[in-house]
C-alpha cells in the first residue's frame, strides 16, 4: 500500500483531530499541467485516482452515508453506542404520527427527542447551549406526539412561547453527554443537512444483531463522530480540465471526492502558481444563491468573481470551492434561516434558532487540497481572522491576510454588519 509524505499536527476542534499535511512539492505547475504527485518511500509515483487512503476512512465513511440516506427519506437507523446502549433514531423533520408509532413498538420503548443545546437555548428548556438536550415523557405522561416533534424541531412551524411551554410541562428535559448516542443521532441530521434533531428510542439488545434482524442500517457512534476527519482524510483527485473563464482564460479545476462518494469539493488553479512561494488563496464556500441566481442578500457572489479576478491580475493563484452551503447548513436550511432573518433574526441568529452553530463549517477539507496540490504557504484573501487562524491550527502557512471587501446594497448591509459586529470580520 503506498503511503502519503509525514504530515504536521493539526488540533483544531474545526479541523477534527490530528492530522497529517504532505510536504510541499517545489516543482512549479501551470494551468496546462496537474500538479505533482507525491512519491512514495520506494519512489513510485502513486495514482490520486486509485490510491488507497491509509487511514480507516472508507471503512467508516460508507455506513455513514448509508444512514444519512436512509435519515433524508424518513427511515430508521440503528446507532450502537458504548456500555450496550444503543437507538433507534428518525429524523425529527420526517416525523409523522405514524412513523412515530412504528418507531416506539419496533423498539419497544418511548420515543424521545434529542436536539441541540443551540436549539433547546433559544427554546428556554436550558441556560446555556453547551451539550445536547433529550426531551422524554415523565414517568406515567402522555407520549411524545409528532405535532411536538416538529415544534421543538422547527422554529417556522408556527408554535411559539405560551402554549410550548404548555406542552413541556409533560415532559422531563435532560442533558446528554457529548459523546452519547443521541448526540450522534444529531450530527447525522446534520450531515444529512436536516433540522438538527432527532427522534430515539432505547434497544435494550445488542445493536448490529437487532438492526440486522430487522433489516435496519446500522451505524457506530464513533463512527459518526469521526465521519468528519475520515472523509477529509480520504479527499482524493478524480478529475481536472482547463476551464478558461471570463477573468482568468488560464484556469485549471481540479475535483477531489470523498471515499463515502459525498459532494466534491472543487480547486480552480490560475495561472502558473509557484509551490516555492506564498500562493495567492482564496477559500469561498459554496453558495446556490449568490454564486448562481446573483442574489443580493449576501456578498458571495462578488466575493468570487472578485477573487478570480484578483488572482488574474496578479498572475497566479488557486480558489477553492468547498462544498459548504449556509457557512455549513445547507441549501434547504439556509432558505429557511433567510425567512427568519425576514421576521427579524440576524445571518447568525437564524442559524442557531434553527439548532445550528452561527458556522458549522469545517476547514480540514481545504488543507488536504491545498496540500495536494503542493501549496503549505498561502497569502489568503479573507476578511475573517477566524478562518486565518483555523487553517493556521491546521498546518497551513497564512503569511499572509489579504484584504477581499466589496460595496454593500441596500439587501446585505445588515447581514454584513452583523458579520462585524458578531464575527469579527474586517469589512
Amino acid at each position: 500500500m503506498t503511503r502519503r509524505r509525514a504530515m504536521a499536527s493539526c488540533a483544531s476542534p474545526l479541523c477534527g483531530i490530528t492530522i497529517s499535511a504532505a510536504h510541499n512539492s517545489t516543482t512549479q505547475h501551470g494551468a496546462g499541467r496537474s500538479p505533482p504527485r507525491h512519491q512514495d518511500q520506494t519512489g513510485s509515483q502513486p495514482d490520486m485516482q486509485t490510491q488507497t487512503p491509509t487511514t480507516q476512512a472508507p471503512l467508516s465513511c460508507r455506513p455513514v452515508e448509508r444512514a444519512v440516506c436512509e435519515l433524508r427519506r424518513g427511515g430508521g437507523i440503528v446507532i450502537p453506542g458504548g456500555e450496550a446502549h444503543t437507538v433507534l433514531a428518525l429524523a425529527a423533520e420526517t416525523m409523522t404520527p405514524s412513523r412515530l408509532t412504528d418507531l416506539a413498538s419496533r423498539a419497544g420503548a418511548p420515543p424521545s427527542l434529542a436536539i441541540t443545546g443551540r436549539r433547546a437555548a433559544v427554546l428556554n428548556l436550558v441556560p446555556s447551549p453547551d451539550r445536547a438536550v433529550l426531551v422524554s415523557p415523565k414517568g406515567g405522561g402522555r407520549p411524545l406526539a409528532a405535532d411536538l416533534v416538529l415544534d421543538l424541531a422547527n422554529p417556522l412551524s408556527g408554535a411559539h412561547g405560551a402554549s410550548l411551554a404548555d406542552d413541556m410541562k409533560a415532559y422531563r428535559v435532560a442533558r446528554v453527554d457529548n459523546h452519547s448516542v443521541e448526540v450522534a443521532a444529531i450530527r447525522l441530521v446534520k450531515i444529512a443537512r436536516l433540522l438538527p434533531a432527532a427522534v430515539v428510542a432505547s434497544v435494550a439488545e445488542e445493536g448490529l444483531d437487532w438492526a440486522r434482524r430487522h433489516d435496519l442500517v446500522a451505524v457506530e457512534a464513533d463512527d459518526v463522530f469521526r465521519y468528519d476527519t475520515a472523509t477529509a482524510h480520504s479527499l482524493h483527485r478524480v478529475s481536472d480540465a482547463e476551464v478558461p473563464l471570463v477573468e482568468a482564460a488560464a484556469s485549471r479545476v481540479y475535483a477531489f471526492r470523498p471515499a463515502d462518494g459525498g459532494l466534491e469539493h472543487l480547486a480552480v488553479v490560475i495561472g502558473a502558481p509557484d509551490p516555492a512561494k506564498p500562493v495567492l488563496s482564496r477559500l469561498h464556500s459554496a453558495c446556490f444563491t449568490g454564486d448562481l441566481l446573483g442574489s443580493l442578500r449576501c456578498d458571495c457572489g462578488d466575493q468570487l468573481r472578485g477573487a478570480i479576478a484578483e488572482i488574474a491580475e496578479q498572475g497566479s493563484g488557486v480558489l477553492l470551492y468547498l462544498a459548504q452551503e449556509g457557512r455549513g447548513i445547507g441549501l434547504v436550511n439556509k432558505l429557511r434561516a433567510y425567512t427568519l432573518q425576514d421576521s427579524g433574526f440576524d445571518t447568525l441568529e437564524a442559524n442557531e434558532q434553527l439548532g445550528y452553530e452561527a458556522d458549522e463549517r469545517v476547514y480540514l477539507p481545504a488543507t488536504h487540497i491545498l496540500r495536494d496540490l503542493g501549496f503549505n504557504r498561502i497569502r489568503l484573501m479573507t476578511n475573517n481572522p477566524g478562518k486565518v487562524a483555523q487553517l493556521t491550527a491546521c498546518g497551513v502557512d497564512v503569511v499572509e491576510r489579504v484584504d477581499h471587501a466589496f460595496p454593500s446594497n441596500q439587501h446585505n448591509e445588515h447581514y454584513l454588519r452583523t458579520k462585524a459586529a458578531r464575527s469579527g470580520h474586517l469589512l
